[in-house]
């Protein structure tokens, strides 16, 4: 009797350990979990991430393809569980990778360092930069139950996206400043430019695109790319130097337009600066004469004998300041 009795004791207090002391758990503050009961997610009535703002960046021919259940988050703290519930724990830190890293083939992309691409005028390049990403807290359900493995989703995503954007990369247009001559044929050659060069160049540009076309991987795969920063693009080792000669030369002649311009620029401002000091000396001599006019003008309202008593007064001044006259006599 003492022994069943230690076995029903026994089995009770294995029971109470194994089904409710250890039915507590504790999520963390850089966690969030979802809680399934018999394999099914504690969702969120009917809704679904479309509902979302995540799903404005889906294109509408997806969105019926990515329209995933919204699910209860259990935010950090102190909980207890059913025995037949199972909590899914996952951290929402940012974290940080190579963008030529594979999550499937650690071995690929030169041990996940230098990514590869092709440019429009089919020259192979290698790609240098990071990624900042974390796990989307509004699509938990597509990172943990729709998508196998969500980073390899996401790293395809941008690894494609970042190709395809690589192979139709033209530079934007620059403001085009009309030259004749024998400048004419050195700026097309300037402004033809070689693609890496315009890729270095506006880098800001295709970090940004990159931006813009990942934001639909949150209602995607569940995984939120914060920030991609592309810091190198290097061309193959046999046609480095000849792309050094290329920049060296383009920066020559362009250096030489520059110069050319300036100093037409600048005959061009003497020149103005000559036509208006000429033409204020110019002023300058007509004003007395116009309003010596002007007052003629009002004399000779003023009645004939006035301007002939003006004009007396003038002779009579010049002859005071003259030291010889000469008069002609009618013979």
């Amino acid at each position: 009797m003492s022994i069943t009795l230690g076995c029903i004791a026994g089995f009770i207090a294995w029971f109470v350990t194994r089904y409710f002391i250890a039915g507590f758990y504790i999520i963390d503050q850089n966690q969030r979990a979802v809680i399934t009961t018999c394999g099914r997610a504690d969702r969120l009535g009917e809704a679904t991430t479309l509902e979302l703002p995540i799903a404005d960046a889906l294109a509408d021919d997806e969105k019926e393809r990515y329209a995933y259940p919204q699910v209860r988050v259990v935010q950090p703290g102190f909980y207890w569980k059913w025995p037949w519930q199972k909590v899914h724990r996952v951290s929402i830190a940012t974290a940080t990778m190579n963008m030529a890293w594979d999550p499937d083939e650690p071995e690929a992309n030169r041990g996940g360092t230098i990514l590869e691409a092709v440019t429009k005028d089919q020259l192979n390049i290698g790609l240098d930069g990071q990624i900042r990403y974390g796990v989307s807290e509004a699509n938990l359900y597509a990172y943990l139950f729709g998508v196998k493995r969500p980073i390899s989703h996401v790293m395809g995503y941008f690894v494609s996206v970042l190709r395809e954007r690589i192979a139709n990369f033209e530079s934007p247009p620059v403001e085009y400043v009309p030259v004749v001559g024998e400048a004419a044929g050195a700026e097309a050659g300037v402004n033809y430019g070689v693609s890496i060069n315009d890729l270095r160049k506006n880098l800001r540009d295709l970090n940004e695109h990159m931006d813009r076309e990942c934001r639909s991987s949150a209602a995607r795969y569940g995984m939120v790319l914060d920030a991609s920063l592309i810091t190198g693009i290097d061309p193959p080792p046999e046609v480095e130097s000849a792309l050094a000669a290329i920049n060296t030369a383009h920066n020559q002649v362009s250096s030489d337009i520059s110069l050319a311009q300036a100093a037409a620029d600048q005959k061009i401002v003497q020149s103005k600066r000559a036509v208006e000091i000429e033409t204020l000396k110019a002023q300058a001599e007509i004003e007395p004469l116009e309003r010596m006019a002007t007052q003629l003008e009002t004399l000779k309202q003023s009645g004939p004998s006035v301007l002939k008593a003006y004009v007396r007064n003038v002779r009579m001044s010049l002859f005071g300041r003259s030291e010889r006259a000469f008069v002609e006599v009618d013979s």
